[in-house]
């Protein structure tokens, strides 16, 4: 039977409401009793005991805000009685034990991926276009439009189909309400690609590359390199206009940097020095579509789960999001983790309020303070502008329960699990220890899983509780829904639903091994996460400045 209400921790002084409660109504918990002083909709917070001003407000067992104001005993928490607050945090020497969870049902299990040279493992067979500068987006597009219709990748053509039937009824003079999407159908693309073998056939558009400062295009530059030498990538094609002010020679010595063994076809093409714009695009197709038949030949073979790198990102969270999908998807890191796989969590103005217990888990004292350094300097700049941590809760984070950045930081964060940290990255850094890893992104959506792709991960588990469709263009993304109400909702682009957490019809474990049991399948191209049938492909380049 569902519960209606929730203890997270027993330090806190806040119970969550799993249903909605009705103002009057008394809850039972733990053998006190609690007169709700306000209706509390279901993800939101009531108080166990009457708060004054500068009262502590404890939630997963750390200080997640205070109290701006006199609140009775069951009284709502909402953003008018409290504010934002973290305790802070310093280097501790390393002293934490983990118990490893029950790995004998993976033990084992291999996914079918495919084995490059280096011996990393990709879990898809990209070919991917990148434009050094913004200037090229355009004949990336013409690109991506003639060879995503001829050869099997484009997901648009019902809607075209749909298109072509309103201007028929246009012509006709016919009502537009008749037609619609129901009769037309979703045609099997995968059946009509002309390259079994290829995934999928990307395209990198960005505004960067020139205009910007140096440092943008630096930075732009190992980006580029990180996607060009991942395992998810058989081969690339680059469009340069020429005068930027990333060169290709910045490009190619930061892939060499980042692997000086780089074997893969890279095809590579300067505007300024072609004939016509014509030529450039011709010349293009005409050798991808050659390199396209080499990596044809490629096929999945059988590799271990240590070979899985597992990125974890939230997005579009609600109050529920911490306590269902979040910690089952920790479980399926710890799982992961402990079968010897690399697991990325990242966005780092939500880790806001969880440094400390990051801090104690990470083994070498090197990564500690780089994360503390990174941190804080990150911090320090949001509050340069005018901005801060604080700040990162949008709207609809807060409509549904997540009222200060430390209490919605503090459920993210069990997206990592439980593991110890074996180390810490700056942006567009590589993840070479196998284990948890930290990674210096943005939370922003998409700014953060451009960035785990970069440090390597090979799938992405993206938990939301309200709904967003965001994918990466490299890295297959499964959407893990926190909710029964979203998960039917929204259906055409969720994958996995963790709301049976919330119903008491499933525990967190069982739940993170569902999880990892799907992306094992999806690894091995079994299933197709929603975010890749749907190529939404998403991709946005941080600048390195503020942005939460």
């Amino acid at each position: 039977m569902a519960s209606r209400i929730l203890k997270i921790h027993p330090n806190d002084n806040v119970l969550v409401a799993l249903q909605n409660l009705a103002k009057g109504e008394t809850i039972i918990h733990d053998g006190n009793e609690y007169v709700l002083q306000d209706n509390i909709a279901a993800k939101h917070k009531f108080f166990m005991q009457d708060m004054q001003a500068g009262h502590s407000i404890m939630m997963y067992g750390v200080l997640v805000g205070k109290a701006q104001h006199f609140i009775a005993k069951g009284g709502l928490m909402d953003t008018e009685n409290t504010k934002h607050a973290a305790d802070s945090y310093q280097f501790k020497p390393y002293h934490y034990s983990w118990s490893p969870p029950d790995v004998s049902k993976f033990e084992g299990r291999t996914f079918n991926g495919y084995i490059r040279s280096d011996g990393r493992v990709g879990t898809a067979n990209y070919w991917l276009f990148i434009p050094t500068v913004f200037c090229e987006n355009r004949n990336l597009d013409v690109i991506r439009e003639a060879l995503y219709n001829e050869l099997g990748y484009a997901v648009t053509d019902k809607y075209k189909t749909f298109t072509h039937k309103l201007v028929e009824a246009y012509k006709e003079g016919e009502s537009l309400a008749g037609a619609d999407l129901l009769d037309i159908g979703s045609p099997n693309a995968a059946a009509n690609r002309v390259f079994k073998n290829v995934d999928g056939i990307k395209f990198l558009n960005h505004q960067g590359g020139c205009g910007g400062t140096r440092q943008d295009a630096a930075v732009l530059g190992k980006l580029l390199a990180a996607y060009a030498d991942h395992p998810n990538v058989a081969g690339v094609t680059l469009l340069s206009l020429g005068c930027q002010n990333l060169q290709v020679k910045d490009f190619i010595d930061d892939l060499k940097v980042r692997n000086p063994n780089f074997d893969k076809p890279l095809y590579i093409f300067e505007q300024q020095q072609s004939q016509s714009e014509e030529q450039l695009i011709k010349e293009a197709i005409r050798s991808t579509f050659l390199g396209l038949v080499e990596v044809n030949k490629l096929e999945r073979k059988p590799a271990p789960l240590s070979k899985l790198v597992l990125g974890v990102k939230c997005g579009g969270s609600d109050g529920f999001s911490g306590i269902s999908a979040n910690p089952a998807v920790g479980y399926t890191s710890d799982l992961l983790v402990a079968l010897g796989g690399k697991v990325l969590l990242a966005e780092f103005p939500e880790l806001c309020g969880a440094e400390q217990q990051l801090i104690d888990r990470t083994k070498e004292e090197t990564a500690a303070r780089k994360f503390i350094q990174l941190m804080r300097a990150y911090s320090k700049a949001a509050e340069n502008v005018g901005s801060g941590f604080f700040m990162n809760p949008s709207p609809g984070n807060i409509k549904d329960g997540l009222i200060t950045d430390a209490i919605k930081s503090t459920g993210a964060a069990k997206k990592g699990g439980t593991s110890p940290v074996e180390d810490v990255l700056d942006y567009t850094e590589p993840a070479v220890k196998s284990g948890l890893n930290l990674v210096c992104t943005p939370g922003n959506d998409v700014e953060a899983t451009t960035g785990k792709a970069a440090a390597g991960a090979t799938l992405i588990l993206f938990t939301t509780g309200l709904g967003t469709p965001t994918g990466n263009p490299i890295c297959p993304t499964i959407k893990v829904a926190t909710n029964n109400t979203l998960a039917k909702r929204m259906s055409d682009i969720i994958d996995i639903n963790c709301g049976p957490i919330i119903e008491g019809e499933k525990t967190i474990e069982e739940m993170g091994e569902d999880i990892l049991d799907y992306c094992i399948k999806a690894a091995s191209g079994e299933v197709i996460p929603k975010a890749v049938l749907l190529n939404q492909d998403d991709f946005i380049p941080w600048k390195r400045g503020v942005s939460l």
